[in-house]
């Protein structure tokens, strides 16, 4: 199987630019597949900087240039981290704090609507015919865990865990859990989920539906190219029904804003304790990097 890095192909409107070519993301095209596999690489904390999220635009805007010209017939999209042990631990905690503390709730507000039209564009498929699929082999919290309910399929490993932890320094998860789960679930369940604060395993969230395929610690790309290839001859028959189901359950990007704003009046509204526990949380993702750097990477 020939894998082709899709940075040879130039976008036609930008030739300063080339496709595909990230800071801290990974993108390569397999043809034998139709797969796109994109793989998160942050320079610092396994977390959505601000540089990262500017490059998961430019991401989805070369999948459209890519798809759209012929160059790639990308069917499936596969978003996973090469991050020891972490998918994403969500939002930039560190600079919340900062912009909290500075009162800038337009700044707060900004990362927030980043952050949702994100994670919108690719709930719609990038508005092309592509299968979206979250591969999780390591810990999904917070904004990590958010941006994996905008995914078509979520294939996740045994013993890998999900959480919204938010609540535990004053704040909710504001970048679409609410909008998503009470979807998937249902309003009184996913305030449940919401408000416990606690951890989920992939085998509760496979019985619950929102992962839809376990896979063992170190075969999740294996299964990934196992649900592919059992599937693509249903490929348009699945595209088609993931449409038909935003539309029995459509979710507007305004709904997700209006979150978000009352996500950024909920921030500025903690205290100096809750910022000091947010700083435990950030001190305990600094030693998951450290461990991470010695070779014994492991959530704590």
């Amino acid at each position: 199987m020939t894998i082709h890095h899709p940075s040879i192909v130039a976008a036609p409107d930008s030739p300063a630019r080339t496709l595909f070519a990230f800071d801290q993301l990974e993108a390569t095209f397999d043809p034998a597949l139709d797969t796109l596999w994109t793989y998160m690489r942050p320079a610092a904390r396994p977390s959505f900087n601000p540089a990262l999220l500017h490059d998961f635009v430019h991401w989805q805007e070369d999948i459209d240039v890519a798809h759209g010209s012929g160059a790639m017939p990308i069917r499936y999209l596969v978003l996973g981290s090469r991050f020891p042990g972490v998918f994403s631990l969500g939002g930039d905690l560190d600079l919340f704090a900062q912009l909290i503390r500075a009162r800038d709730r337009d700044a707060l507000v900004g990362y927030g609507r980043a952050c949702v039209r994100i994670l919108h564009r690719n709930m719609l498929g990038l508005g092309r015919s592509i299968v979206t699929i979250g591969l999780v082999e390591g810990d999904a919290l917070g904004g990590g865990f958010e941006a994996l309910l905008s995914f078509n399929v979520v294939v996740a490993e045994r013993g890998t865990n999900f959480g919204l932890p938010e609540t535990l320094f004053g704040l909710f998860p504001g970048m679409g859990a609410h909008c998503f789960l009470s979807r998937r679930l249902g309003a009184a369940r996913a305030e449940q989920m919401i408000l416990s604060g606690r951890n989920y395993s992939a085998e509760e969230l496979y019985d619950m539906g929102l992962v839809h395929a376990l896979a063992q610690p170190g075969e999740g790309r294996r299964m990934v190219e196992d649900y592919i290839r059992a599937n693509r001859r249903r490929h348009s028959a699945h595209c088609a029904i993931y449409e038909a189901s935003r539309a029995v359950n459509p979710l507007e990007l305004a709904e997700l804003e209006a979150v978000v704003d009352l996500w950024a009046d909920a921030a500025l509204r903690l205290g100096e304790g809750d910022l000091k526990l947010m700083r435990r949380l950030v001190n305990a993702q600094h030693r998951l990097l450290d461990k991470a750097g010695s070779g014994n990477g492991a959530l704590i």
